[in-house]
C-alpha cells in the first residue's frame, strides 16, 4: 500500500489575465464538463496506480478556482471520495478572487466540502489594484472576506507589496488593514517580475533590495500573526496545512494542466505532471535537495533525514551559525539567513 498523498487539482481559468502572472492559466469561456472528465479520469489513474491511498489534503488552485460552478466541484469531490480514503482528510481549500462569489455560492461550496477560501486580494488600494491588472476594488475584497470569516471555514488572503515606488510605510499601512479586519492567515509576496508577462516588458521601478528587505522586516514587526513560512502569517490553527504537508515533503499529486507533484511509488519518487499525466523517476540526491529548500522556508525548518543528511555542508553550517542552525533533527534559517535564503541553500549544499 502507498503512503498518503495530498491532492493539488489546478483550475487553468481566469476571467483576464494579471500583469504579474506567469502562472499557467487562459482567460477563455471554460468547458467544465470537459474539464471534470479530464480531472476525474487522471483520478481513476491514480487510483489505479496507488491504491485507496489516505488523501490529507486537497488544495484547487488556479488560475480562479471560485470560478467553478459548484457542482462541478461537488462531483470532483465525490469522485475522489469514491476511490480515495478521504475519512482523514482535514482540509480543502479553495482559492478565488473577489468578484467570483456571492453568500449562495459560498455556501454551496461548503456543502460540497470547502473548508478553507483563499482569497486573492492583493492589495487595498484601488490604484495598485488597476496597475496590477486586477477585476476588483478593495470594497469588492472587503465584502467578501466579511462574508467568509463568518462562515464556519478558515478564511485566508494573498497580498503583493514591493510594487514601483513601494516603501516601508506602504507595508505598515496594509499590515494595518489586515489586522483591523482580523484575517486568521495572510500571505504576503514579494511582485517579482517574470519574463513573458506585461510587467515583463516594462521598464519598472522597482524598490532596490535593501528596500524590499526593509519591507520584508516591517511586515513581521507590524502584522499581528506570527510568521510560519517565508512568505506566510498565521494564528495557532490556522496554518494552511496542505502547504505545511507539501514543504515538509509529503507526496501529492497534481491533477489537470498546469499541475505538477511528487509521488512515492514502490520506494521511488516521481516528478509528475497533471493534464497529460506524465511521470519520471527522480533520484534521492533530487528530492533531498527539494525537500531541504522547501524546509528552510519554514520557521520549524526541515528534517534531517539520511537523504538530507547527505546533501549538507556541515563545516559551513557549524562556521555560520549566524545564518543557520541544527536543533537535533531539525535544520532552518535564522532571521538573518531568510533574508539571503536563495544564496543559502546554494552554500550548504555539498
Amino acid at each position: 500500500m502507498s503512503p498518503a498523498h495530498n491532492i493539488y487539482i489546478h483550475v487553468p481559468f481566469c476571467i483576464s489575465k494579471c500583469n504579474y502572472c506567469a502562472f499557467f492559466s487562459r482567460a477563455i469561456a471554460p468547458d467544465w464538463e470537459s474539464y471534470k472528465n479530464q480531472i476525474l479520469s487522471e483520478v481513476d489513474f491514480w487510483h489505479n496506480k496507488l491504491g485507496r491511498v489516505n488523501v490529507p489534503t486537497i488544495f484547487f488552485g488556479g488560475g480562479t478556482p471560485s470560478l467553478m460552478p459548484t457542482n462541478i466541484f461537488a462531483d470532483i469531490i465525490n469522485h475522489i471520495a469514491k476511490k480515495f480514503d478521504l475519512s482523514n482528510c482535514s482540509e480543502i481549500t479553495l482559492e478565488s478572487n473577489p468578484g467570483t462569489l456571492d453568500t449562495q455560492k459560498l455556501d454551496d461550496f461548503i456543502k460540497s466540502g470547502m473548508s478553507r477560501l483563499s482569497v486573492g486580494v492583493q492589495s487595498f488600494d484601488d490604484n495598485e489594484l488597476k496597475f496590477l491588472g486586477r477585476r476588483h476594488d478593495a470594497k469588492c475584497a472587503k465584502k467578501l472576506l466579511d462574508i467568509a470569516m463568518q462562515k464556519n471555514i478558515r478564511v485566508s488572503a494573498d497580498f503583493i507589496y514591493g510594487l514601483p515606488n513601494h516603501n516601508v510605510q506602504n507595508v505598515i499601512n496594509l499590515c494595518n488593514q489586515i489586522n483591523k479586519i482580523g484575517l486568521q492567515h495572510a500571505s504576503l509576496y514579494e511582485l517579482t517580475i517574470e519574463k513573458n508577462t506585461p510587467f515583463g516588458r516594462m521598464n519598472l521601478n522597482m524598490p532596490n533590495n535593501d528596500t524590499m528587505a526593509d519591507m520584508y522586516l516591517a511586515i513581521q514587526d507590524n502584522i499581528k500573526l506570527p510568521r510560519y513560512e517565508v512568505s506566510n502569517y498565521a494564528a495557532r490553527d490556522n496554518h494552511c496545512k496542505h502547504n505545511e504537508n507539501i514543504w515538509d515533503g509529503a507526496p501529492y499529486i497534481g491533477l489537470g494542466h498546469g499541475a505538477r507533484g511528487r509521488v512515492f511509488m514502490d520506494g521511488v519518487w516521481f516528478e509528475q505532471s497533471g493534464g497529460d499525466i506524465k511521470f519520471n523517476a527522480i533520484d534521492d540526491t533530487t528530492r533531498a535537495i527539494e525537500k531541504l529548500m522547501t524546509g528552510l522556508r519554514t520557521m520549524r525548518g526541515a528534517t534531517i533525514d539520511n537523504d538530507i543528511k547527505n546533501v549538507l555542508d556541515f563545516d559551513f553550517i557549524n562556521s555560520h551559525n549566524a545564518l543557520v542552525k541544527i536543533d537535533g533533527d531539525k535544520i532552518y534559517a535564522t532571521d538573518a539567513g531568510i533574508l539571503i535564503l536563495d544564496d543559502l541553500l546554494v552554500d550548504i549544499l555539498r
